[in-house]
């Protein structure tokens, strides 16, 4: 038998241990002293359970007499558990011209107090074209408005700031 991978740790099993003394836990987790892996090995078997190297780096090595597969099954539901709580938070774009009337940004707002009610993270950015970058002063004010006008449900991430032909800036959601 290989040595299985759980949880990113490998954990050696019933003959693969090979060290002289090892320090032992049984099923129900009580300490029964340093004892030979031999000496372990049969115990655990006696028991119908596996001797497994939980701690390899102490001095001596730590094993405990447990069912390995139900450890493996338990250890893989709550890694499984832990998958479906975490919530991804996305990351969404809103693209804006210096040159955008006022409905228009009305509508680019609303759609952004939506996303960040949402939970998710908003990049704001302003594209300038040809002659617009002379004039990134309008953009960087129109940021501006942009975040002032999300501030009661929006803190600014990162302010204003000019890549290339691009400014952006982040919004996040500000927390209950």
């Amino acid at each position: 038998m290989e040595v299985l991978t759980i949880a990113k740790l490998d954990h050696e099993l019933n003959d693969q241990i090979r060290d002289k003394e090892i320090r032992l836990i049984g099923a129900d987790g009580a300490q029964l002293g340093i004892v030979s892996a031999a000496q372990a090995n049969a115990m655990a078997e006696e028991q119908g359970y596996d001797l497994v190297k939980i701690s390899p780096n102490a001095n001596p090595p730590v094993c405990k007499i447990m069912d390995y597969s139900k450890f493996c099954f338990d250890q893989k539901k709550r890694e499984k558990d832990a998958k479906k709580n975490q919530k991804v938070v996305e990351i969404k774009e809103i693209r804006m011209s210096p040159s955008i009337d006022t409905n228009d940004f009305n509508t680019k707002v609303k759609a952004a107090q939506k996303f960040l009610a949402d939970g998710n993270r908003v990049k704001v950015s302003v594209r300038f074209r040809g002659r617009e970058m002379a004039h990134t002063n309008l953009g960087e004010k129109l940021l501006m408005d942009f975040g002032e006008a999300c501030s009661d449900i929006a803190s600014m991430e990162r302010r204003p700031k000019l890549e290339g032909r691009f400014m952006g800036m982040f919004l996040a959601p500000k927390k209950q």
